[in-house]
């Protein structure tokens, strides 16, 4: 019986040139993908990335290798639940190479996310998906990911934005 493939999952050192450009790589697949929108990032944002993440304190990314090759990427930041009065993990992105999707990628990525999250005394992990991603919801399921309701009474949370 077949265990998978061997999933090494790293935390991106942001002052790595090599890593960086892995992670650039990555996020602009997961950003043509229809599920990131469909389109490459701009070309901006690529050369902007490595410098901002690295100077954006609470931000943390990890890399999934497979036999030496990187297939996926998670970027999350740290937040602050009220609340709580502790800190809390949102993954914002979690991308997985389509050809290594279903073989336990994006479930390694997100386990290192809550092993990073229990270190720092975090309260929570929280992650958006959307509502058509019926796999990654699944999947998010499975690691004990629910919608987020503080008074069931009163519907769960409905992620939203204003772009600026």
């Amino acid at each position: 019986m077949s265990t998978g493939p061997a999933i090494d999952v790293r935390r991106v050192d942001y002052q790595d040139h090599t890593q960086m450009a892995v992670l650039v790589r990555l996020l602009n697949a997961y950003a043509q993908d229809p599920m990131g929108g469909g389109e490459a990032l701009p070309a901006e944002s690529q050369a902007r990335l490595s410098a901002a993440l690295a100077a954006f304190p609470t931000a943390l990314s990890f890399l999934a290798w497979v036999d030496g090759q990187a297939v996926g990427l998670l970027n999350a930041i740290e937040g602050f639940s009220t609340f709580a009065a502790r800190p809390l993990l949102n993954v914002h992105d979690l991308a997985v190479l389509p050809a290594w999707r279903g073989r336990g990628v994006g479930r390694a990525l997100l386990r290192a996310a809550e092993a990073e999250a229990r270190r720092r005394g975090a309260c929570k992990l929280t992650l958006e998906v959307l509502s058509g991603n019926t796999t990654a919801a699944a999947l998010y399921a499975s690691e004990g990911y629910a919608l987020y309701a503080l008074d069931p009474q009163q519907g769960t949370a409905q992620f939203m934005q204003k772009k600026l």
